[in-house]
């Protein structure tokens, strides 16, 4: 084997070094990797992946967009994006990480000049899951908040600070009426009947109205300032919240993974949402896989379910709205909303109408709770196999001290979101980092494999795992993931860059400096591609620019299924840890 094997098998050892007596406390007996662990059953799996795809967008967002796009006809586009980008990009991320058994970023042995592809999705993930632990942490809260009765957003009570503008109906206009005298007085709406008057265009007076459910949301739950420049206090009881939210999601993963057009546009992001496609979270989840398993199968079966939970959700969300635009006598336009004004203010201000209603919003809440939990547990443990991937020697038999210290800086930085600013700062992260950079991520991720790794390449690697298949199957996979699954993510990331708009809470605009840094934030994340690639290049071998692209864009030496009894004839020569060592042994002598 020549010095550059040597050397890159060297540097590799720390991505799967093959000495086992570097163990875990979550590998038992009977896993397949002893060194990484498995999942306990197929079932774990698979509820672990729609846990983490099924969140807090299948019921905030998705019936938002549906109304917004059409009602039903938006299930055309929806399903058209799912089949074209959502299951090839879904059955392309399972594959690759469980062929490999490595976390996002060690994954890119395969081509080394996209490494910086995996460091940007543990980037946008990790930004993204301070913000999403907040939303836990408001869930919680109100939760915690329904088990009194009356529930507090039921009315105007002046014991949480109500003040004169809370009212359960809209306050009637005034008018600035001018009389036979020239003179003028406001009135209102009474006065104009009983005097058979109306009021002139442009007279009239709109009184600021919040319902209690609004109210409650922006003094009591949020204690919101005005903008994102008044960052206040940290308001105690989210903090503690947020505490709690972070002790949950330690303690379930400390023993390890067993334990856990417009249209168009907007449905392809959906997708993306509902998926957990290019977050890092899907990788994670399915390195740990044995490498038999049919990966294939586990696609068809959690992306149908994904989106069947959509469609139900939207059902159930629609007939509350429903009931609650004909008990207001509005149309369904003037009640149906998104995100959070749909969570904590339009739903909470319905379930308070209802019978028993503490024990709805008790199982609401704690239905969002779940939901948003079920995302973090994949996240988060796609930060922690990540580093333990990186570091195994030193970090596994610290998985807990890891977790801890991990879950701990987190929870520091997310202070800042549940400060009296906190609900801009959300908005801000939300707006920047959950768009555009998991695009621009998945696009590399995709024509990195299919274009510079090799869809053919890719494919036999899939059949080493799942068995061969004759050439039509593969004829619709060859064709998402060369031509249609990149033309379509490049669209939708150019058209939703020309469509950028700076961001915005309600009727708050944010200032200059917030967008600058929300663009700072994206920047970021997206620029260790490049400045991965440009070491990677430096670092090859070769004479000519050419010459080292094509070398950084080589699979490393030990690129290959994980264990050696897997590596079948096309990885049988790779480099093992006996080899690696005497490399080591080498490379020390040729320096003395």
């Amino acid at each position: 084997m020549g010095r550059r094997e040597c050397v890159l098998s060297v540097f590799s050892q720390n991505d799967h070094p093959e000495d086992t007596s570097v163990k875990n406390g979550h590998v038992v007996e009977g896993d397949e990797n002893v060194e990484r662990g498995n999942w306990s059953s197929k079932t774990d799996y698979l509820l672990s992946v729609v846990g983490c795809a099924v969140g807090l967008g299948n019921v905030w967002r998705f019936p938002y967009l549906a109304y917004k796009n059409g009602g039903g006809v938006f299930l055309i586009p929806y399903t058209l994006m799912l089949a074209l980008v959502g299951i090839p990009m879904f059955f392309l991320e399972s594959s690759f990480g469980q062929f490999a058994s490595l976390g996002p970023i060690a994954v890119w042995k395969a081509v080394p000049m996209l490494q910086g592809v995996g460091v940007t999705m543990i980037l946008f993930g990790s930004i993204s899951h301070i913000s999403y632990t907040c939303i836990i942490a408001y869930s919680l809260y109100y939760l915690f908040a329904s088990f009194q009765s009356p529930l507090p957003w039921t009315d105007c009570f002046s014991w949480w600070g109500a003040d004169e503008t809370c009212s359960r109906t809209p306050k009637d206009p005034l008018c600035n009426l001018t009389l036979d005298d020239g003179c003028f007085e406001i009135v209102n709406t009474t006065w104009l009947h009983v005097n058979n008057e109306t009021c002139p265009n442009g007279s009239e007076i709109y009184v600021p109205h919040q319902g209690p459910s609004e109210q409650y949301w922006d003094k009591v739950a949020l204690n919101r300032s005005h903008s994102v420049d008044e960052t206040g206090e940290v308001v105690w009881y989210l903090a503690l919240c947020l505490l709690l939210t972070w002790l949950i999601i330690g303690a379930a993963l400390s023993k390890g993974i067993k334990s856990s057009g417009k249209v168009w546009k907007d449905a392809a992001i959906q997708i993306f949402y509902s998926t957990s496609i290019s977050w890092g979270g899907l990788l994670t989840l399915s390195s740990y896989n044995k490498f038999h398993n049919n990966c294939y199968t586990d696609t068809i079966v959690v992306c149908v379910v994904n989106c069947a939970t959509s469609v139900f959700s939207g059902f159930a969300i629609f007939s509350v709205l429903g009931h609650m635009a004909h008990v207001q006598d509005k149309p369904i336009s003037e009640v149906v909303q998104s995100g959070f004004g749909l969570a904590f203010i339009a739903y909470p201000e319905t379930l308070a109408q209802l019978p028993w209603a503490p024990l709805w919003s008790a199982l609401f809440f704690f239905m969002l709770v779940t939901l948003g939990l079920s995302t973090l547990f994949a996240g988060f443990e796609a930060i922690i196999t990540t580093l333990l991937d990186q570091f195994p020697t030193f970090l596994r038999p610290k998985r807990l001290y890891l977790i801890m210290g991990v879950w701990f800086s987190l929870y520091i930085l997310g202070l800042e979101c549940v400060t009296q600013a906190g609900i801009y700062w959300i908005k801000l992260i939300d707006h920047f980092c959950a768009g555009w950079g998991i695009l621009i991520a998945a696009l590399l991720e995709v024509t990195g494999l299919s274009w510079i790794y090799g869809v053919n390449r890719f494919i036999k690697d899939i059949e080493m795992m799942i068995g061969e298949r004759n050439w039509l199957f593969w004829l619709w996979w060859r064709a998402c993931w060369v031509f249609i699954s990149p033309c379509l993510l490049a669209v939708i990331l150019f058209s939703s860059l020309a469509t950028f708009t700076p961001p915005t809470y309600g009727s708050v605009e944010y200032p200059i400096w917030s967008t600058a840094l929300g663009w700072c934030m994206m920047i970021f994340c997206i620029m260790w591609i490049p400045i991965v690639a440009i070491v990677k290049v430096i670092q090859a071998e070769g004479s000519t620019l050419c010459q080292k692209i094509s070398a950084a864009c080589t699979s490393a030496p030990d690129w290959g299924p994980y264990l050696k009894e897997h590596r079948g004839e096309r990885y049988r020569n790779k480099p093992d840890a006996a080899e690696d060592s005497n490399c080591m042994q080498r490379l020390t002598m040729s320096e003395m």
